[in-house]
């Protein structure tokens, strides 16, 4: 990787990718939250939607804005014109871009991975954002995990429903709750249902043992540097639905980790600092790990608010002191 050649007087250069910034709520963006935060430092803010970037030769390109933001639900941001200029003038870019997490994706890591070798510190990093798949990557801690497999073919998710009893299903690109279905042995349903959510055995699905506790909230763990913040976020289901997704009804309620919680931090941790993933959020229910979310992961807003936090400066005191090791070596 190249080395920051940042002239340390100026201000940090702080990017961000993300989806329109226009049709964001600003009480549950985490992207908002380190906006804020940025520009609460100093930072010379640029905003960029994925659309904006390309690559010319080895040098990735992106029309930017400067930014300014407000925590004012009547107006919570400015944008000045767009120019064109290099990635490499930014000192750190936040990738946070929602899934899916699909081709198109996938080649902005690529463009991003550029910027990278170009000195830039890309959070989180590129290459990681393609290795941690958010679904796949618990396969990396069975001992965490309640029993789970990734297949297509629905004979053998059938089979495994039968074995393990009440199981959910889920694709392994969505978010937010999108297409989990719960699977139940004998449900005249269930062929259905399999042959909808792996189009018809095409299509790569996680199933997982279904976990009982969920009634009590599938907490979000917020993990800064390889630390966890001391409290999660359990998104708790609403009445007529089994998903604790806040977007999709659930309810948050703050609540401090237990030791089980702290335990499976432990697992995870050094995975997580060894592939330059400065945010991740963990997803954990009853006393399982089901989830690991690097691409953008939520509920900063929700828990600093809870709890008179600052889950967005725990971020960027880790990024800053990487900054300010380059500038020593």
């Amino acid at each position: 990787m190249a080395e920051s050649t940042r002239d340390a007087s100026r201000p940090i250069r702080t990017g961000v990718i993300m989806d329109p910034i226009d049709g964001i709520n600003i009480k549950k963006d985490s992207t908002f939250a380190m906006l804020l935060e940025s520009q609460r430092r100093g930072h010379e803010l640029r905003y960029m939607e994925p659309e904006d970037l390309w690559v010319e030769g080895d040098t990735p390109m992106a029309a930017q804005r400067a930014i300014s933001v407000t925590d004012d639900p009547s107006g919570w941001f400015e944008l000045g014109p767009r120019h064109e200029a290099p990635l490499a003038g930014l000192d750190i870019l936040l990738m946070r871009r929602d899934p899916p997490f699909d081709m198109d994706y996938v080649q902005i890591t690529y463009a991003l991975e550029l910027a990278e070798r170009h000195g830039v510190l890309v959070i989180n990093r590129p290459r990681a954002l393609r290795d941690a798949n958010e679904k796949f990557y618990i396969t990396h801690f069975p001992q965490c995990c309640t029993p789970f497999a990734i297949m297509r073919q629905s004979d053998r998710i059938r089979a495994f429903a039968e074995k393990h009893g009440k199981c959910v299903v889920k694709p392994l690109d969505g978010m937010g709750g999108e297409s989990i279905f719960q699977l139940n042995p004998g449900d005249p349903n269930l062929k259905v249902i399999l042959e909808a959510i792996t189009n018809h055995d095409q299509e790569l699905v996680m199933v997982q043992r279904y976990i009982p506790e969920i009634t009590r909230g599938d907490k979000r763990i917020l993990m800064v540097d390889g630390e966890p913040v001391p409290y999660a976020l359990a998104r708790v289901p609403g009445a007529d639905d089994f998903r604790g997704n806040l977007a999709k009804g659930g309810t948050g309620k703050g609540v401090p980790l237990d030791d089980r919680d702290r335990w499976i931090c432990s697992q995870v941790a050094p995975a997580l600092k060894e592939k330059g993933i400065l945010f991740a959020g963990l997803d954990v229910i009853g006393e399982w790990l089901t989830e690991i979310n690097v691409t953008s992961p939520t509920c900063i807003r929700e828990l600093d608010a809870q709890y008179g936090l600052n889950i967005a400066g725990q971020l960027f005191d880790a990024a800053e002191a990487r900054l300010s090791e380059r500038e020593r070596t």
